[in-house]
């Protein structure tokens, strides 16, 4: 059975890309959330292996999400995804839990080789 990967990213566009990145490959896109709020609602119904997370995005941003995600289940495996990665988001974002970032615009092989590194040894 395939890894199975929640997108939480406002822009559709992001979310097709990643599918067709992962087309072929032992990842499955399971869950596709445009906010954090319905991303926190529907991590408990799909329980995915990693999430990847966008920062900006309306209402609750991206780090608000990974932390309210990380309260209920530390064991979750969050990927921050974005253009607008300061030192300082980037700080707080590990300070909450997450494990590492992916910069926008990104490539196939990035995004396979940091979902490798994060689920490889599962």
């Amino acid at each position: 059975m395939g890894k199975r990967i929640m997108i939480v990213d406002d822009s559709r566009v992001v979310e097709l890309q990643m599918k067709k990145m992962l087309e072929g490959t032992d990842y499955e896109v399971v869950s596709y959330c445009q906010d954090g709020e319905t991303a926190i609602a529907q991590y408990d119904e799909v329980l995915p292996d990693l999430v990847t997370m966008d920062i900006i995005m309306p209402g609750m941003d991206g780090l608000e999400t990974a932390r309210a995600i990380l309260e209920e289940h530390p064991e979750a495996k969050i990927v921050m995804v974005s253009s607008l990665a300061y030192d300082d988001t980037i700080d707080e974002a590990k300070s909450i839990g997450t494990k590492t970032f992916i910069y926008k615009p990104f490539e196939k092989e990035q995004l396979l080789s940091t979902l490798d590194e994060m689920l490889g040894g599962e």
